[in-house]
């Protein structure tokens, strides 16, 4: 009798320690690898079932044993606890890590950044690579005026809500969680500082964005914008056209011009600030913080008109006098001619 028992002792044992071998197998064991070391994230778009989230995650990884795959995530119950995200990954997983992550919802959020955008598609574009929204939704919401009024917003100056920098999304942040999240950063960056800045201008925060694309355009040299600031605001203090080269190349729509020439002075725009008094109607482009806060801070002078140093360094040279600029403009010209740069 005891020899039985002692068997069946045994034999329950290695029971155990075969169970306990077979489920190692099934959740600890390496069983994941990526397909390619620089794409370590599973994306899972919004609405996927099980079958869609596990086609997509095999974009990025393989699954050495789809039969313990499949076992331990009916075991685990991740067919019913599809989440979608953005998730980080990493040969060698175990079933249990990978299933874990996947049906938490814990994501890798996105370092979302844009800049130089100088048009709404550019903008939906930029913002369409980054994050699952299309680039078709948020051009809907930006050219949706109804919308858009919930922002103080229209089609035309929407693009005054962006502040170029870094943010830290979710990559499944629909269309409209995007834009909210974008109005909280927009009024964060509007700072009761800054609002009295912008209200001793007398212009509004859209304005002063408005105003700020066109410094954006005109030089990369930050040190030199709140000079250039300070030639557009005595422009506007004076009642003068702003007649700013950048607005035409914006009405024109064609970025690649590097030299204005006089006959797109007579384009027929909104834009032409050459024909038009004050500021355009909208921003033509997303400017830098940089920009922003070089209108902010512009500097006080007397300068009414500047043109490009024919040296080429990026840098302007200043006028008080219209005689004075026709000089420089005749110098800066001759250059350009020189270089056989005709447009």
């Amino acid at each position: 009798m005891k020899k039985f028992f002692k068997i069946v002792f045994l034999s329950l044992i290695l029971v155990v320690i075969s169970a306990a071998a077979f489920l190692y197998y099934i959740f600890m064991s390496p069983n994941i690898s990526l397909r390619k070391k620089e794409q370590p994230y599973v994306f899972i778009a919004t609405g996927s079932a099980y079958e869609k989230a596990i086609a997509s995650a095999d974009t990025t990884i393989e699954i050495k044993s789809r039969f313990t795959f499949e076992l331990a995530s009916k075991l685990l119950n991740y067919r019913q606890r599809v989440h979608a995200g953005r998730y980080k990954v990493y040969t060698g997983m175990s079933n249990l890590a990978l299933i874990k992550l996947l049906r938490s919802g814990i994501q890798s959020p996105v370092n979302l950044v844009f800049n130089t955008i100088r048009t709404k598609e550019q903008f939906a574009e930029r913002i369409g690579q980054q994050l699952e929204t299309s680039t078709d939704s948020l051009m809907m919401l930006l050219n949706d005026n109804k919308f858009l009024t919930g922002f103080g917003l229209n089609t035309i100056s929407s693009l005054t809500l962006f502040i170029p920098n870094t943010y830290e999304l979710f990559w499944n942040t629909s269309a409209i969680r995007f834009f909210e999240r974008m109005k909280n950063e927009h009024e964060k960056f509007w700072s009761e500082e800054r609002m009295q800045k912008a209200s001793a201008i007398g212009l509004s925060p859209t304005e002063i964005s408005v105003l700020a694309s066109i410094i954006e355009q005109e030089t990369q040299q930050t040190d030199e914008k709140p000079l250039l600031a300070g030639v557009y605001l005595n422009r506007l203090k004076k009642n003068m056209k702003l007649e700013a080269d950048p607005t035409l190349v914006f009405a024109l729509g064609d970025f690649s011009i590097k030299r204005v020439l006089s006959e797109y002075k007579e384009i027929d725009s909104p834009y032409n600030t050459y024909k038009n008094y004050g500021l355009p109607p909208g921003p033509i482009c997303i400017p830098s913080i940089a920009s922003i806060d070089a209108v902010l801070d512009r500097v006080s002078h007397r300068y009414l008109y500047f043109c490009a140093k024919d040296d080429f360094s990026g840098y302007h040279v200043f006028a008080s006098t219209y005689e004075q600029h026709q000089i420089n403009a005749r110098r800066f010209h001759s250059v350009l001619n020189r270089r056989g740069i005709r447009k």
